[in-house]
């Protein structure tokens, strides 16, 4: 491919946190640009985020918006960095001034998966025992849990994948709520246990795909990442980023979704649970793809006016209380 950079600019750099997912996807979009443009140079520089840091605290309590990219982005407004590749789940919907998400790629699948210690390979999410110990970081994975599954006891567990494996195998969990997509990237496919179905863990905004960030006046850099970009997928995502913009939530909420594409027509559902899993609302809209912001836009609408933003106050309050 003719290369769209000029002339005076043959390197680019990239910019990626540390840990072992990310570097692993970093370096799969660096492989992907440089097939399509091999007289650019795309180099990799590392940073640490403030999530990355902070490993002994749940996520929600040390705040949510830009936990894993304000270090990225910092760094993208300085020039320090061109762009950023981050994944879609734990990119803000608002971006700060200056900044555009230019490119979606192709999704893994973003399912949560269940991932069990050696004693409870026989079972399923729903045919654990009473009392069984499930790790998670996530309160959009424990409120549909606990909403499911009430006889089960919920811990959170943090740190990169194979310190969460490691507490899993040593005993310290029965079993793990994880995104598939995670451990697939890094080749422990394998230990999924169970894919977990929709009708009872609707997944994380954007989970399974990779955001690229950059600075919103390159355009030909933009161009550049474009050529990556999987149209299906960014159509699925950004009908999911305005559902969740809509609601005015972060990360660190109980907000599920799921999005299907049939020919031209985008199925968005949703879900809005209170923590303890003891209120819900769910429902699904439709649309014409093109319109993706607008379905998730309508969809917002709809569950509010069936009680989400009275359970979403609730919660902001209780984080802000620091329960």
């Amino acid at each position: 491919m003719t290369s769209v950079v000029s002339s005076a600019r043959r390197t680019i750099r990239i910019g990626s946190r540390k840990s072992q997912l990310a570097l692993v996807q970093t370096y799969w979009v660096r492989e992907q640009l440089q097939n399509s443009f091999p007289d650019i140079n795309f180099e990799v520089h590392t940073m640490s985020t403030q999530g990355d840091k902070i490993l002994d605290v749940a996520l929600a309590k040390i705040g949510d918006k830009g936990l894993f990219t304000k270090e990225l982005e910092v760094g993208m407004l300085n020039e320090e960095i061109d762009f950023a590749v981050h994944s879609l789940k734990d990119l803000p919907t608002n971006l700060p001034e200056g900044l555009a998400l230019a490119a979606i790629t192709e999704r893994e699948n973003p399912a949560d998966a269940l991932v069990v210690h050696e004693n409870f390979k026989d079972k399923q999410i729903d045919t654990l025992p009473a009392g069984a110990v499930i790790g998670t970081s996530s309160l959009r994975r424990l409120a549909q849990l606990r909403n499911q599954f009430p006889h089960l006891t919920f811990k959170d567990v943090r740190g990169n994948l194979n310190t969460r494996l490691a507490k899993l195998d040593a005993g310290e969990y029965d079993g793990l709520i994880l995104a598939a997509a995670g451990l697939q990237r890094l080749g422990m496919g394998d230990r999924v246990h169970q894919i977990l179905p929709k009708e009872i863990s609707l997944h994380a905004v954007g989970q399974g795909a990779l955001g690229i960030e950059c600075r919103a006046d390159d355009a030909e850099l933009i161009t550049v990442l474009k050529a990556i970009e999987h149209p299906e997928t960014r159509d699925r995502c950004l009908a999911e980023r305005s559902f969740l913009r809509s609601l005015e939530g972060g990360c660190q909420v109980p907000i599920g979704v799921n999005t299907e594409i049939n020919g031209d027509e985008l199925i968005l559902t949703g879900v809005v649970a209170s923590v303890d899993g003891q209120n819900l609302v769910k429902d699904t809209v439709s649309g014409n793809a093109s319109d993706a912001e607008a379905i998730g836009i309508k969809l917002a609408e709809l569950l509010r006016e069936q009680g989400a933003q009275e359970i979403l106050n609730t919660i902001f309050a209780e984080i802000q209380r620091g329960s």
